[in-house]
């Protein structure tokens, strides 16, 4: 199934309706008047206010009418909204998107790895590291990057995504002991991709399947959260070799159509660093064709 395909100008209003809708009066500095509100967050003309534009246009950029908001009224709503910078880069980038017409959606990305790529997968070991598309798509393993996350090899190669690992997968939630954390972090990082390209299509079978077989995906989806990549520090509780606490570094791989690499490490000496040696020697070579 597909996600729904929408104009650039729904986007922008999307964007802008789940952050109102999740702003409180106390915190934009407003004091609520008597009553009982019906509206969530911050009303339209309270934020119209602090914007400093007219009720009526803030409503049409909210509906998808208007579609070329000045820079300085896209400030002025990230200012309003209390965006952080990843926040308003996102709303920016959304504004410059629906203000240009894009006649038809590019095709999905080659799934093809480079050689030499695959190899810097084999030269890091026993590091356990991937390749992913821009969906998440696990394009190229070493032996332990497809062994920590595990159960992920009893599906098909091309069926293997991180995202859908972490919501589909039965043994994504014994495997990572602080799930919530890791799926809101994972919705945001596909919510900013498709914000700015809502309809490619490997992004709108993914979301679409994930809308429609998890509940928790789609609530997540529906709050429109939009955050950076950020360096972390992950925790494992893995079947083979228990708890193991591992840092992260992705990077994006120059002259792919938008791959990266995720690469994990632990420092010498350490149990984490035995504990990731022994699953690099213990895990099986990634068998590409997936398991019957």
């Amino acid at each position: 199934m597909a996600a729904e395909q929408h104009s650039s100008g729904d986007e922008l209003g999307r964007f802008l309706r789940a952050r109102r809708t999740q702003t409180s009066p106390q915190s934009a500095g407003l004091t609520p008047g008597p009553g009982v509100r019906r509206t969530p967050g911050l009303r339209r003309e309270e934020l119209a206010t602090l914007a400093g534009v007219s009720i009526d246009y803030y409503t049409r950029l909210e509906r998808g009418k208007e579609t070329r908001p000045s820079p300085a009224v896209v400030d002025a709503l990230a200012r309003a909204l209390q965006l952080d910078d990843a926040e308003h880069q996102h709303l920016r980038d959304l504004a410059v998107r629906a203000a240009r017409y894009v006649p038809q959606p590019a095709p999905a990305p080659s799934r093809t790895v480079r050689p030499h790529l695959k190899l810097l997968l084999e030269a890091v070991r026993p590091s356990p590291a991937y390749i992913v598309s821009r969906s998440m798509d696990v394009l190229a393993t070493n032996p332990g990057g497809l062994a920590l996350y595990a159960g992920i090899d009893d599906w098909p190669a091309t069926q293997r995504n991180l995202a859908r690992y972490l919501f589909l997968h039965p043994a994504a939630r014994e495997v990572f002991p602080g799930w919530d954390n890791q799926i809101r972090g994972c919705v945001a990082r596909l919510r900013a991709l498709a914000g700015t390209d809502p309809d490619a299509p490997d992004l709108t079978q993914l979301v679409g399947e994930l809308l429609l077989k998890s509940p928790a995906f789609a609530g997540l989806w529906e709050r429109y959260e939009v955050t950076g990549r950020k360096n972390t520090t992950k925790t494992f509780q893995h079947p083979r070799v228990g708890k193991i606490t591992l840092d992260f570094q992705g990077m994006a791989l120059e002259g792919t159509p938008g791959q990266r690499m995720g690469i994990y490490t632990a420092d010498p000496a350490t149990s984490d660093h035995d504990a990731m040696l022994l699953l690099d020697m213990t895990a099986p070579t990634p068998n590409p064709a997936g398991r019957p």
